[in-house]
């Protein structure tokens, strides 16, 4: 039930409570057979100090306490705003906080005068690239992908996520 949360901005105390979120919401991944092998590949430290002073961190807060239950990371790539994480505790998901955190990034970028929302995901994961895109994400092929994205792709290959799994989106902003 949406009234049970709000969507806000991150605080740095909640920080602590972020890193714990991500990798609850990533055990997730341990029942995907193919992804069996694949490292846990959590976000850089220090990666949403910096994108928190940019207020580009968002979170799903239980109404109840005011405790982060899911959130959103996003950064500037390429002219775009680019997704890096979004998570939700398992216990409470199935009730469109996810939806409503891409969202926010979305009316952000379109904000920041940004034409598209880009992110990097698992090709046949239900709850990734499927998910985007029926929230409206494209898939961008290898051709036009730019020198940002390609130079992420990359990197996420040099820290164990196998490029053959993967693949970019983007949410195309209107004008």
């Amino acid at each position: 039930m949406a009234d049970d949360w709000i969507i806000r901005l991150a605080r740095a105390s909640e920080l602590p409570r972020l890193a714990d979120i991500e990798r609850l919401a990533g055990a997730r991944f341990d029942t995907i057979p193919e992804l069996a092998d694949v490292p846990e590949v959590l976000m850089p430290p220090g990666a949403l100090v910096e994108a928190l002073a940019r207020d580009q961190v968002w979170v799903a807060a239980a109404r109840a306490d005011d405790a982060p239950v899911g959130f959103a990371y996003a950064d500037l790539l390429d002219h775009a705003v680019q997704l890096e994480e979004l998570d939700v505790l398992p216990d409470w998901g199935r009730r469109g906080i996810g939806r409503r955190l891409i969202e926010t990034v979305i009316a952000n970028a379109r904000a920041r005068g940004r034409a598209a929302v880009t992110l990097t995901t698992f090709r046949d994961v239900p709850w990734n690239a499927p998910f985007y895109a029926r929230l409206g994400f494209r898939i961008v092929e290898p051709d036009a992908l730019t020198p940002g994205l390609i130079a992420l792709l990359e990197y996420e290959a040099r820290r164990g996520l196998p490029a053959r799994l993967r693949l970019v989106m983007r949410y195309a902003i209107a004008p």
